[in-house]
């Protein structure tokens, strides 16, 4: 009898259906980064093989405004994934008896996810719940089943993919877990094919067959794979993108380093564009703007008056410190967001005394900092992470 188990197929034909995958999105999205098209090509091709990961990441369109293009990323991808389900403000008891209730776990495709964690919508923990379950193997919801006394607990299983498309942003614990698109609306020299359902969506299963095949293939091959993570690349960040790297280390050619290249680079845009962590933003200017460090602390200036240092914040261009909620940051805002982290001795940020030409005043001390520099701020461009923040011991 002739062995007809399928295998592998080398490197360049799996890179090559990679190749025709990130071209279809191509035809009928922009989006604002190249690294953006690897990344969905990935991603498209990681839900056919979800079931060989341990986690699995969620992809975030996201926009300022409507009409950037953020539904239509979610259109090009539903014939692209293994048995999709859209979804549009569906709640969390739907979200998880649909991916329970079906022989076959589906890709969720959920559009309008701002009209759920909206300013407007309110807290919706147990929809954020279901989201951040369903991102690792194993972990499961837990419900009463059953009427009055007669009601026991079952777990129901939240492991999926997930795809979401909305405006503004999402929970941090949605977006840590996410691989994360910001999206622009298309300039007038940005041409995409119009997309029609009943003449592209067969182009699209016609691939996802592929991709389903591929996927058959490679399963063993990619299943407790720990890809090669870029440098500097750990953490969650590192359990988002493992997934796409196995994927692109499985398909070969050129998609192991576009794939790597792609992660370094969505991920620093990540942390550039993320305004839901002012702290983190007043940390980072005040290391690299108002103490000027790697310059100044050399030259002996590490410390500085509470009134110079709101002074340069506010002087700062496209930066919030001028306009928090209709006021400028003052001394009392300044010592609240800085007392939520700590110094090298793990005693809360304060201001303390500085003497100067005209007496005692208030001010900050960059040794008090140095310790937060190092654990939440991104090293500055050609240093390491560490040679930026030694500063003079603390008077």
């Amino acid at each position: 009898m002739t062995d007809t188990t399928p295998t592998a197929p080398p490197g360049p034909d799996a890179a090559t259906l990679l190749n025709e995958v990130e071209a279809f999105h191509r035809r009928f999205n922009v989006f604002p980064l190249e690294a953006a098209y690897v990344a969905v090509a990935l991603w498209d091709a990681h839900a056919h093989l979800i079931d060989c990961f341990d986690s699995t990441p969620r992809i975030a369109f996201l926009s300022p405004e409507p009409g950037s293009g953020k539904s239509r990323a979610l259109e090009v991808m539903e014939p692209l994934v293994p048995n999709r389900m859209v979804a549009a403000q569906a709640s969390a008891s739907a979200m998880f008896r649909a991916v329970s209730a079906t022989e076959t776990r589906p890709t969720i495709l959920f559009d309008e996810v701002d009209t759920i964690f909206g300013p407007k919508a309110g807290d919706n923990e147990p929809l954020r719940g279901f989201l951040n379950a369903g991102h690792r193997r194993g972990v499961g919801m837990w419900r009463c089943v059953g009427d009055g006394s007669n009601q026991t607990v079952q777990e129901f299983p939240s492991y999926c993919a997930v795809a979401m498309a909305g405006l503004g942003s999402l929970p941090d614990t949605i977006l840590t877990r996410s691989v994360i698109i910001r999206m622009r609306r298309r300039a007038p020299n940005e041409h995409v094919e119009p997309w029609r359902r009943r003449v592209h969506e067969p182009e699209g299963h016609a691939l996802r067959e592929r991709l389903a095949t591929w996927a058959t293939r490679v399963r063993d091959t990619v299943t407790g794979a720990f890809p090669a993570m870029p440098d500097g690349i750990t953490d969650r960040p590192a359990d988002v993108w493992e997934p796409l790297l196995a994927v692109a280390d499985a398909a070969g050619g050129a998609w192991p380093e576009r794939a790597r290249a792609a992660c370094v680079e969505l991920i620093n845009a990540a942390r550039q564009d993320d305004k839901a962590s002012l702290g983190i933003r007043l940390l980072t200017d005040l290391r690299d703007h108002v103490f000027g460090y790697r310059n100044r602390i050399r030259n002996g200036d590490d410390r500085m008056p509470t009134a110079h240092i709101l002074a340069s914040l506010h002087a700062m261009d496209e930066s919030p410190w001028a306009d928090i909620g209709g006021k400028p940051l003052d001394a009392r805002g300044l010592a609240r967001r800085l007392g939520e982290y700590v110094t090298v001795d793990n005693q809360p940020i304060k201001a303390r005394n500085i003497k100067t030409g005209d007496g005692v005043v208030k001010g900050y001390y960059a040794c008090d900092l140095t310790d937060a520099w190092t654990r939440y701020c991104p090293p500055t461009p050609g240093t390491s992470a560490t040679s930026a923040t030694t500063p003079p011991p603390c008077p």
